[in-house]
């Protein structure tokens, strides 16, 4: 290359970098992955929109081999992404469900595309010792479901959690392996040369060796990754190194460099490595997304050439749309109510596994290098990938609303939850490290009502842009763990042999509505909130206790008493408060002079509570009645909706006998 040619690549790759970006960001405002966006940009450069004259004026012929080279660069590192995000662990409990529709959904469409391709082969001048590589090519392409694009869209509606999302993902992962398999025998046969022939032998060692071999050395990263903590040089380079010769050896073999960066990130260790997982994402995304993939959009798109299309054309286009879509439909519908999944989800099901994307791009690619297929079938190819992805969010929307999503949801939730028990005591959980003591209230509101559970809730919002490289659950993932661990912790400090204390978390777009939902759903009998934190006062039928800052070391438990059913519930709160942490409680009752907070404080000392009626100390725990904090309390209980004025013998059996204080 002359310096004048270094110089227009430098202004080429500006200019891929600007439209991929501006293409991303319009596809996601008209609510379609950013992949759609950039696929389109790289095509608008081509000669189907301006032109082949303005399109080699702006990027000359010269320019474009060291283009193809970068664009190779980011091939093998998007594959390696789509191994590394492939989790089998995704199909637990969903085997039998996922493999039908997986295998609904590649046994039709290859069918029908090997039937279609013969009838293509005789239009496209393909014959002879081509024709087998051709059909099982188109038969395998028509196969394939983008689990990166899927689980983008299932991430973004929050749809992972449910049983639909879980199916879905499932049924790609195993779509993903067996689609990917059976294009690497297909890649093997067509491009095979005949003095490599005999290396394709060493594809099976070379697997086992990668699984046997290489995923063990590979699981000693995760140490080193904790002691750092953080992604090192030395083990970003470690993990390229080995993706770089993967991708080598897959090539020597002669099966393609794609497989072999999907290979090595397939034996990439995942258990106990979310957090590596997610630090090699953050970083190759800042090369695979802002430069290399946009070089590779615009590499395929400039091959895109839809000028000459003709009747024919159109035709062609029509039978590829209409076996593409119809046939992965069809064929995920069935597998799905094959095992009686319902009718709508099933829908769901076909719709969503007729995502392409960015996967169905890069086989197309790989079809047009080995001479597969010629630049009209592959444009008219890319146009199908486009528009089934295109399609996937709108008809998902059409089959599966918002509403439904939340009902799932929530549906979900409380099945985790299981059967209500007598008592449950909800706690909204916003920072795990500071609310240990709205957790131990939690506990001790339960008093000795038996069966009874404390559930904790942490609503986790997106505070920031998801990776575009990926699928986006390895973060979410990462942030869930830690999210589950710090649960965990709080929950032990009220767990008991006779009182579970289950841990929710999940991540959410508009927490206060979602929250809301979730203690409808759940349907406790109390909810345990910070103050100031959520507005939930609507939400909640139970009774709603409010946690202000609670003192450290307090002498006693004070409540200000009055004769409403808020004065009622505050009263009982603090009488369990006061029993669980061992400390006398005082009762203020400025309505009639203290006479019956001297009775009910008598009533309180047969149960064996310490109990006065007097002013509060000014260290005590002060708790009154109401939705919100007053000056000088603590804590403030307002009663449940149905609930009328209780008096003390209604509800002084439920104190438990005087345990040491909670820690």
């Amino acid at each position: 290359m002359t310096a004048h040619d270094v110089g227009l690549l430098m202004l080429d790759l500006a200019l891929i970098l600007v439209l991929a970006r501006i293409g991303g960001w319009l596809a996601q405002k008209v609510g379609q992955p950013p992949v759609v966006g950039e696929i389109i940009a790289g095509i608008a450069l081509g000669p189907t929109i301006i032109g082949p004259h303005l399109s080699t004026l702006l990027v000359p012929i010269d320019v474009r081999i060291p283009l193809s080279a970068l664009a190779n660069v980011g091939l093998v590192l998007f594959m390696f992404i789509v191994g590394y995000e492939l989790d089998m662990v995704l199909m637990r409990g969903k085997e039998r469900i996922a493999v039908s529709v997986s295998v609904g959904s590649i046994i039709l469409p290859c069918a029908l595309g090997i039937t279609l391709a013969y009838w293509l082969a005789s239009r496209h001048d393909v014959a002879g010792d081509d024709v087998l590589p051709f059909v099982l090519f188109i038969g395998a392409a028509m196969s394939i479901t983008a689990f990166p694009v899927l689980a983008r869209i299932l991430t973004d509606r929050g749809m992972h959690r449910t049983r639909l999302g879980g199916l879905a993902l499932a049924s790609a992962a195993v779509d993903d392996v067996i689609a990917w398999s059976l294009l690497a025998v297909v890649v093997t046969v067509a491009g095979a040369s005949a003095e490599a022939q005999w290396h394709v032998l060493l594809t099976l060692p070379y697997v086992a060796l990668m699984f046997f071999v290489v995923r063990p050395l590979l699981r000693r990263l995760l140490p080193l990754h904790t002691r750092a903590g953080r992604l090192t040089p030395t083990l970003l380079a470690v993990v390229l190194v080995g993706l770089l010769v993967s991708a080598y050896a897959a090539e020597w073999l002669g099966v393609h460099v794609i497989f072999g960066a999907f290979l090595f990130g397939a034996v990439m260790p995942r258990e106990g490595g979310e957090a590596l997982r997610q630090d090699i994402m953050e970083k190759l995304e800042q090369v695979s997304v802002l430069l290399l993939l946009p070089v590779f959009f615009f590499t395929s798109g400039i091959k895109v050439d839809l000028r000459n299309l003709g009747l024919d054309g159109l035709v062609e286009l029509a039978l590829i749309l209409l076996v593409a879509i119809g046939g992965k439909f069809i064929g995920a519908y069935l597998g799905a109510k094959l095992q009686r999944v319902p009718n709508r989800q099933a829908f769901a099901l076909a719709t969503l596994m007729n995502t392409r994307g960015l996967t169905e791009i890069v086989i197309l690619t790989v079809g047009l290098q080995l001479g597969i297929l010629n630049q009209d079938l592959f444009s008219l190819m890319v146009v199908m990938a486009i528009v089934t992805t295109v399609m996937a969010g709108p008809l998902l929307t059409r089959f599966y609303p918002k509403r439904r999503i939340e009902r799932d949801i929530a549906e979900a939730e409380r099945l985790s939850l299981g059967e209500a028990p007598a008592t449950r005591v909800f706690v909204v959980v916003d920072e795990p490290s500071t609310q240990g003591g709205e957790v131990e209230i939690a506990g001790a509101l339960v008093g000795a009502r038996r069966p009874a559970e404390v559930v904790l809730s942490r609503m986790l919002p997106y505070r920031a842009p998801a990776l575009e490289v990926g699928t986006g659950l390895s973060g979410e993932l990462l942030e869930m763990t830690r999210s589950l661990e710090e649960l965990e912790e709080l929950a032990a400090r009220v767990r008991r042999e006779d009182l579970p204390a289950p841990v929710l978390t999940r991540f959410s777009h508009d927490v206060e509505h979602e929250l809301g939902l979730q203690v409808e759903a759940s349907e406790p009998d109390v909810v345990v909130v910070r103050t100031g934190a959520h507005a939930l006062a609507d939400q909640v039928r139970g009774q709603l206790v409010t946690v202000g800052t609670l003192p450290e070391t307090p002498s006693a438990v004070a409540v200000r008493w009055s004769a409403d059913a808020d004065g009622s519930a505050a009263l009982r709160s603090a009488a369990l408060l006061a029993a669980a942490r061992r400390l006398p409680l005082v009762i203020d009752d400025g309505e009639r002079a203290g006479r019956r907070a001297t009775a009910a404080a008598a009533d309180l000392a047969r149960q064996g509570l310490i109990a006065s009626a007097d002013p509060a100390p000014a260290d005590a725990l002060v708790v009154v009645g109401g939705a919100g904090l007053v000056d000088g309390a603590h804590v403030a209980v307002r009663a449940a909706r149905d609930t009328d004025v209780v008096e003390v013998s209604d509800w002084v059996a439920d104190l438990p006998a005087p345990s040491p204080a909670l820690t």
